[in-house]
């Protein structure tokens, strides 16, 4: 599929913007320090592609990463799965964010439904992080222990991820909106030592307790030891038996252990369709470097700027701003509804935290629009330099939205994710950008859509794959031994390129439209959740025999999540059951995955193996050929598939 381009840019950078970018100044370094000059964004990126070893060689000396001990290699092993970072070296990720502190500005600026815009030092901070890296490892963690925690976007949650970082823990978190299944699905199959949860939070103007979801974790957690409890939503909650988070007693200064580039980091969750979520983990000398390179060259953060991405402790974009430190940046936290009490909430608390960095989604900007909303008429925004936007494709309406509200604002646009950590194609400040069209390929990247073998498309949709390895890329899966759960993830379609799962077109500029996802897995609002999930939780609901539930996001088209359900005999699809079916997605998933609407079919389609037939249903009702979607003579019931061809036609006829 290829289109028109738009050869009139929405944005181009100045000269001075150019002049100013940390992109300019890596290539006048480049060009002095390795005698390598390249004329433009293009002949860099084929560089860095094509030399992995001397590109990443030169993001770890471009940026003075600190090191205990220096590498002995870059690339042991050139090939996916299986290779091998900065051998040798010794580092901490959370020593190389404090090696920027400055007493001139805050380290994290941070605001909520509970409190008032307030600052933290960088001496506070490195108080309280040694507090409670202190008490941590009183209660006897050590590197490689895991620590859950329960946590939404709050200053405790960075305190206590740096912490962890500092001795060696590996952090995983959950956001406290998630029921308590979901959450025992991901914490289980990590065996976490400590558990640091709040008692509650508020939302939306409405407070919601969570005390009782926390002691529901700490009975099925086997390994748990020690539970903290951060009083957020009520100062004076107390859980029985649970240490209160003021009362962590330590030293003033942080001891960063010294640990190889691979130790791992932090462990995030990424969903297929079918089986537990998967248990995803990154290692601390990967996440530095993807995040140096990725907030100075991608989106244009310059020293002692401010960087406020709105985003949950469940999405990937927390672990960015987790990790953002290393940058020279104060970090901007925001918990609570971005859109109360109204639809220009975020843009007010993006003013009053003076952020020159602001990170949302398309599903926010959408909400903008539809709501009216004007932003630079109701917030003083002249210090926003770089708009982030991440999370699901950016349609072409909302590219020229942003455009008539901020026509001088750089608009980082880009898709990665969890998997990786970061982006694969994302934005340049050094070019243009054009309506639906994120700008490049990025840095180190070796990206490009391909067929089913593998061989990259020009000008044609594609899976968006990689052929050379990044060190984002996880160490691997938690718990699986030999690595086999990892390389079906990624490599069972094409065994030496990672698969994403999304569909890409390079254009014949160079650069990348993005399509929505090329699997079955859910993605709401930038979280990425698996099928199964919502099944236990629907399926669990008496009048339902089974379920399908299928994401249609794609590319120009509204986001929209229908549900059909398969009931039991004597049984009717009332507005009552409606209710009840929605509240048990809310109760065990999360309120982001109740669905846009609820159907009743008569059946469920499923392969002659028995497998729901999800990815044929959603190409199905995307407006693909029903001959091309699925092959009647592999399923066990041919004929369910009769009422989504309906279902699609009916859909067709009512966009016509």
């Amino acid at each position: 599929m290829s289109s028109t381009l738009d050869e009139t840019p929405l944005w181009s950078p100045s000269e001075s913007r150019k002049a100013e970018s940390r992109l300019t100044e890596y290539l006048a370094w480049l060009a002095r320090e390795k005698n390598l000059r390249f004329e433009g964004y293009d002949p860099l990126w084929r560089w860095s592609v094509a030399a992995p070893e001397a590109f990443w060689e030169s993001i770890w000396q471009f940026f003075g990463v600190r090191a205990s001990q220096p590498y002995s290699r870059v690339l042991a092993e050139r090939r996916m799965p299986g290779a091998r970072w900065f051998e040798g070296a010794r580092l901490n990720l959370a020593e190389n964010a404090f090696r920027h502190a400055t007493p001139s500005r805050p380290a994290l600026v941070f605001g909520s439904e509970l409190a008032p815009l307030a600052e933290l030092s960088w001496a506070g901070l490195e108080r309280e992080v040694a507090r409670v890296a202190s008490a941590l490892r009183a209660m006897g963690v050590q590197p490689g222990d895991r620590v859950a925690a329960f946590v939404p976007n709050i200053p405790q949650a960075m305190i206590a991820f740096l912490a962890c970082a500092s001795l060696g823990a590996v952090w995983s978190s959950c956001a406290p909106d998630m029921g308590a299944a979901s959450v025992l699905d991901r914490f289980r199959q990590i065996d976490p030592r400590v558990l640091i949860a709040v008692d509650g939070y508020r939302y939306g103007g409405k407070d919601f307790d969570r005390r009782a979801v926390v002691e529901e974790l700490r009975g099925r957690l086997p390994t748990l030891e020690q539970v903290v409890l951060i009083p957020y939503l009520d100062s004076g909650a107390r859980l029985p038996g649970a240490l209160d988070w003021k009362d962590l007693r330590g030293s003033e200064k942080p001891e960063f252990e010294q640990l190889p580039f691979d130790h791992p980091l932090w462990i995030v969750y990424s969903s297929g369709t079918s089986g537990p979520p998967k248990p995803i983990v990154h290692g601390h000398g990967g996440m530095l470097m993807n995040t140096l390179k990725s907030l100075a060259f991608e989106f244009d953060l310059r020293r002692g700027e401010r960087f406020f991405w709105y985003t949950s402790s469940g999405w990937i974009m927390w672990n960015l701003l987790a990790s953002a430190l290393v940058s020279e940046c104060s970090v901007v936290l925001m918990d609570g509804h971005p859109g109360w009490p109204d639809p220009g909430a975020l843009w007010r608390f993006a003013a009053a935290a003076k952020a020159q960095f602001v990170g949302t989604s398309p599903a926010f900007v959408g909400v903008c629009m539809k709501a009216g909303i004007e932003p630079a008429k109701i917030a003083d925004l002249g210090r926003m330099r770089s708009l982030g936007c991440s999370g699901s494709p950016l349609s072409g309406d909302a590219y020229r939205w942003i455009y008539r509200q901020f026509p001088q604002v750089f608009l980082a646009c880009g898709c990665g994710g969890t998997d990786v950590a970061g982006g694969i194609v994302g934005s340049c400040p050094l070019l243009p950008v054009y309506e639906g069209e994120m700008q490049r390929r990025l840095l180190g990247v070796d990206v490009d859509a391909c067929d089913g073998e593998g061989r990259p498309l020009a000008d044609e949709v594609g899976e968006m794959m990689i052929g050379t390895p990044l060190p984002s890329m996880p160490l691997g899966f938690w718990n699986d031994p030999g690595g086999a759960r990892y390389r079906e993830t990624y490599f069972s379609m094409v065994p030496a390129k990672w698969r994403q799962g999304d569909w890409l077109r390079i254009t014949p500029r160079g650069g990348a439209v993005v399509y929505g996802r090329s699997d079955a897995t859910l993605k709401r609002h930038g979280v990425r959740m698996g099928t199964a999930e919502l099944y236990r939780a629907i399926e669990a609901v008496p009048e339902v025999l089974d379920s399908l539930v299928v994401d249609l996001e794609y590319l120009g088209r509204p986001s929209y999540m229908p549900l059909f359900v398969q009931l039991r005999p004597g049984f009717v699809l009332d507005a009552a059951l409606k209710a009840r079916i929605a509240e048990a997605i809310r109760t065990a998933v999360s309120a982001r995955f109740v669905p846009d609407d609820v159907f009743a079919v008569a059946e469920v389609p499923r392969t002659l193996t028995g497998k729901k037939m999800e990815l044929p249903v959603r190409n199905l009702l995307l407006g693909r050929p029903p001959d091309k979607v699925a092959s009647r003579d592999a399923m066990a019931n041919p004929a369910s598939l009769d009422y989504f061809v309906a279902f699609a036609a009916g859909r067709e006829r009512a966009s016509a």
